[in-house]
């Protein structure tokens, strides 16, 4: 189970860090992705983990401003959002699936486990 946490209201510069709490399986089996979801709009990819941290990936929209970790002793992934943009409004979702070390994705197919959704908000 994926518990997402940390959404809001803020203004548009403003920062924010979503978590994403497991429970329920083997955390350090699991790739994690971050993806989210504009009224109207697919589903996208933001920004995604590997099993043990090594590896990083980011959609280009949020290279720079967006950071990707995840807290082993937490089991908990977390997405620090800076300089947020009106633009990132949306449900941010966090995902994750049982892979090898290394291994990341940015297809959200690619992922079994998904958390309920955190709204995050940006006023211009």
């Amino acid at each position: 189970q994926l518990q997402a946490s940390g959404g809001g209201l803020v203004q548009a510069g403003a920062s924010l860090r979503l978590s994403c709490a497991a429970s329920g399986r083997t955390f350090g089996t699991m790739y994690m992705g971050w993806f989210r979801q504009a009224p109207g709009k697919e589903r996208e990819f933001v920004a995604a983990i590997s099993r043990r941290g090594k590896r990083v990936s980011y959609v280009d929209s949020v290279k720079g401003r967006f950071k990707i970790s995840r807290d082993f002793a937490k089991n908990t992934v977390y997405l620090q959002m800076s300089s947020l943009k009106p633009e990132d409004t949306a449900v941010y979702y966090c995902a994750g699936h049982d892979g090898i070390d290394g291994e990341i994705y940015d297809q959200k197919e690619r992922y079994d486990y998904w958390g309920q959704g955190t709204l995050v908000t940006v006023s211009s």
